[in-house]
Protein backbone atom coordinates (compact mmCIF):
# COMPACT_ATOMS: atom_id res chain seq x y z
CA UNK A 1 0.00 0.00 0.00
CA UNK A 2 1.39 3.36 -1.05
CA UNK A 3 0.43 6.49 0.84
CA UNK A 4 0.93 9.83 -0.92
CA UNK A 5 0.79 13.04 1.12
CA UNK A 6 0.50 16.48 -0.49
CA UNK A 7 -0.32 20.12 0.18
CA UNK A 8 1.68 20.43 3.39
CA UNK A 9 0.72 22.89 6.10
CA UNK A 10 2.67 23.42 9.33
CA UNK A 11 0.54 20.81 11.15
CA UNK A 12 -0.73 18.38 8.48
CA UNK A 13 -1.03 17.47 4.84
CA UNK A 14 -4.25 18.74 3.25
CA UNK A 15 -4.51 15.70 0.98
CA UNK A 16 -3.57 12.09 1.65
CA UNK A 17 -4.05 9.43 -1.01
CA UNK A 18 -4.25 5.70 -0.36
CA UNK A 19 -5.81 2.84 -2.34
CA UNK A 20 -7.46 5.11 -4.91
CA UNK A 21 -9.03 7.44 -2.34
CA UNK A 22 -8.07 11.04 -1.58
CA UNK A 23 -8.77 12.30 1.93
CA UNK A 24 -8.98 16.08 2.34
CA UNK A 25 -8.55 17.26 5.91
CA UNK A 26 -10.77 19.80 7.63
CA UNK A 27 -11.09 22.97 5.57
CA UNK A 28 -12.43 26.32 6.75
CA UNK A 29 -13.13 29.54 4.83
CA UNK A 30 -10.48 32.16 4.18
CA UNK A 31 -12.85 34.88 5.42
CA UNK A 32 -14.77 33.76 8.49
CA UNK A 33 -16.62 37.07 8.88
CA UNK A 34 -19.07 36.28 6.06
CA UNK A 35 -22.29 34.23 6.12
CA UNK A 36 -22.35 30.45 6.40
CA UNK A 37 -23.43 30.24 2.75
CA UNK A 38 -20.45 32.34 1.64
CA UNK A 39 -18.11 30.34 3.87
CA UNK A 40 -19.45 27.12 2.34
CA UNK A 41 -18.87 28.41 -1.21
CA UNK A 42 -15.29 29.40 -0.34
CA UNK A 43 -14.56 26.06 1.31
CA UNK A 44 -15.91 24.04 -1.61
CA UNK A 45 -13.80 26.09 -4.02
CA UNK A 46 -10.71 25.42 -1.92
CA UNK A 47 -11.49 21.71 -1.74
CA UNK A 48 -11.95 21.60 -5.53
CA UNK A 49 -8.46 23.10 -5.86
CA UNK A 50 -6.94 20.60 -3.43
CA UNK A 51 -8.54 17.72 -5.31
CA UNK A 52 -7.28 19.02 -8.64
CA UNK A 53 -3.77 19.20 -7.22
CA UNK A 54 -4.19 15.60 -6.01
CA UNK A 55 -5.21 14.46 -9.50
CA UNK A 56 -8.99 14.19 -9.16
CA UNK A 57 -11.96 16.55 -8.95
CA UNK A 58 -15.01 17.44 -6.88
CA UNK A 59 -17.32 15.25 -8.96
CA UNK A 60 -15.47 12.29 -7.42
CA UNK A 61 -16.29 13.24 -3.80
CA UNK A 62 -17.99 10.22 -2.24
CA UNK A 63 -18.41 11.33 1.37
CA UNK A 64 -18.26 14.48 3.48
CA UNK A 65 -18.44 15.37 7.14
CA UNK A 66 -19.48 18.93 7.91
CA UNK A 67 -19.02 20.58 11.28
CA UNK A 68 -21.14 23.68 11.96
CA UNK A 69 -21.32 25.97 14.96
CA UNK A 70 -24.91 27.12 14.43
CA UNK A 71 -27.42 24.72 12.90
CA UNK A 72 -29.94 27.55 12.49
CA UNK A 73 -27.86 28.62 9.42
CA UNK A 74 -27.93 25.13 7.88
CA UNK A 75 -30.31 26.18 5.07
CA UNK A 76 -27.65 28.63 3.78
CA UNK A 77 -25.07 25.86 3.84
CA UNK A 78 -27.43 23.42 2.12
CA UNK A 79 -28.17 25.96 -0.66
CA UNK A 80 -24.47 26.52 -1.37
CA UNK A 81 -23.83 22.77 -1.14
CA UNK A 82 -26.53 21.80 -3.65
CA UNK A 83 -25.55 24.65 -6.01
CA UNK A 84 -21.98 23.28 -6.03
CA UNK A 85 -22.79 19.58 -6.41
CA UNK A 86 -26.05 19.66 -8.41
CA UNK A 87 -27.46 16.14 -8.62
CA UNK A 88 -24.11 14.44 -7.84
CA UNK A 89 -24.45 14.78 -4.07
CA UNK A 90 -22.01 12.78 -1.95
CA UNK A 91 -22.95 10.94 1.23
CA UNK A 92 -22.86 13.47 4.06
CA UNK A 93 -23.05 13.93 7.80
CA UNK A 94 -23.60 17.31 9.43
CA UNK A 95 -22.48 17.69 13.05
CA UNK A 96 -23.20 20.60 15.37
CA UNK A 97 -20.17 21.72 17.41
CA UNK A 98 -19.55 24.44 19.97
CA UNK A 99 -16.52 26.10 18.32
CA UNK A 100 -14.23 25.67 15.31
CA UNK A 101 -11.76 28.42 16.18
CA UNK A 102 -10.96 31.59 14.28
CA UNK A 103 -14.60 32.58 13.95
CA UNK A 104 -15.33 29.79 11.46
CA UNK A 105 -18.96 28.73 11.25
CA UNK A 106 -18.26 25.62 9.16
CA UNK A 107 -15.49 23.09 8.52
CA UNK A 108 -15.66 20.42 5.81
CA UNK A 109 -13.82 17.09 5.50
CA UNK A 110 -14.17 15.05 2.29
CA UNK A 111 -13.13 11.75 0.75
CA UNK A 112 -12.92 11.47 -3.03
CA UNK A 113 -12.22 8.64 -5.44
CA UNK A 114 -9.30 8.98 -7.78
CA UNK A 115 -9.24 7.85 -11.36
Amino acid sequence: MTITRSIRTPIMHRAVEVNGLVFIGGTIADDTSVSMGAQTENILGKIAGYLKEAGTDASRIVAATIFVTDLSHKKEMDAAWTAFFGDDLPARATVGVADLGGGAMIEVVVTAAKG
